[in-house]
């Protein structure tokens, strides 16, 4: 791929509208600095100096689908708290379109990380996993209808087990979006793995393809990911599979063929929302029409780069597009 193909691809970016469907959730951050060790434990002690909010989840991947350039819709459920006036408010100085948020009782998912000294110490969860009542699943179909009759060119699903999905729901989307001609990019986790029935792109990580599939897998082995693969696409008959392996780099498949990646040499520093520039990236790629192979090559160097920075930060679109640049110069 030249250059100038590269750099068109990216402009191109500008012009495509994602929806995403998904968790959201409030990430909170607590910087201090450490100096001593408890009297009452072996631990430290963070003198707290300053807490900051930030967007968690399917509302990072937005983040990141607008940082790189794309027009996003969320469609996410909210808890009637004050988490969720801080979560609201946020997508409002994000520029975040708001239209598709609901206010459900007590659904706000909260992660505190206690960062010191540029280390994360510890993290603390706070959250409620309960699906939607029937009541609350038929106003959410509705604005699944809203949000798809706006022809997004790509619809991720953006999954954390807190329990906006559920197999039902994720049955309807799939239907709808068909309907509509809209590929699907779905970010799983364990809860509802084996009932993306029908996506194009399924992006799972070396342990929840373990999980979902009750499979060992030799993330460095290309037969054994081969193998993943064939077995996820009997379950889920999808077209194609991107399966991130952290350190060991990403494994790729679908009819055309399949690959192992290797990852890019970096300093990793934090791996938290490196996930979400990955789904971000590729489902990007992905409505820009790009083949497999080139998908998992960048995102293979968006996922590297967003290890690079502390805690979840969004993609750099003109990083991205040096780095990207350089690996096919290096080619």
């Amino acid at each position: 791929m030249s250059e100038k193909e590269i750099s068109e691809i990216f402009e191109g970016f500008n012009s495509k509208r994602i929806a995403v469907i998904g968790d959201v959730m409030l990430d909170s951050y607590v910087w201090g600095k450490v100096d001593r060790i408890s009297p009452e434990a072996p631990v430290p002690v963070v003198l707290a100096e300053r807490r900051e909010y930030r967007l968690g989840g399917a509302a990072n991947v937005a983040l990141n689908l607008m940082a790189l350039g794309a027009k996003v819709d969320v469609l996410a459920a909210l808890g009637k708290d004050y988490d969720g006036d801080i979560l609201e408010k946020l997508f409002h100085d994000h520029t975040l379109n708001s239209a598709f948020l609901m206010r459900l009782s007590n659904r706000t998912t909260v992660k505190t990380r206690i960062m010191a000294q540029m280390h994360h110490l510890l993290r603390i969860d706070e959250e409620v996993t309960q699906h939607p009542t029937p009541e609350e699943t038929i106003l959410l179909q509705q604005k699944v209808r809203e949000l798809l009759d706006q022809q997004p060119d790509a619809l991720v699903f953006e999954d954390y087990d807190k329990g906006l999905l559920h197999p039902e729901f994720i049955a309807f989307v799939v239907e709808e979006c068909k309907k509509r001609n809209i590929p699907i990019a779905v970010d799983p986790k364990k809860r509802n793995f084996n009932h993306y029935n029908g996506v194009d792109l399924f992006k799972p990580n070396l342990k929840e393809i373990k999980e979902g599939l009750n499979l060992h897998i030799n993330a460095k082995n290309h037969a054994s990911l081969a193998e993943a693969h064939q077995r996820l696409n009997d379950l889920l008959d999808h077209k194609m599979t991107l399966i991130t392996l952290s350190e060991h780099g990403v494994f790729y498949a679908d009819d055309a063929g399949s690959n192992l990646i290797e990852a890019h040499l970096r300093s990793i520093t934090d791996v938290s929302g490196a996930g979400d520039t990955v789904i971000s990236v590729a489902a990007l790629c992905m409505a820009s029409g790009m083949s497999l192979s080139e998908i998992a090559a960048w995102a293979n160097v968006a996922g590297g780069l967003a290890c690079e920075k502390v805690g979840v930060v969004p993609a750099d679109k003109e990083q991205l597009l040096s780095e990207i640049l350089r690996l096919y110069a290096s080619n």
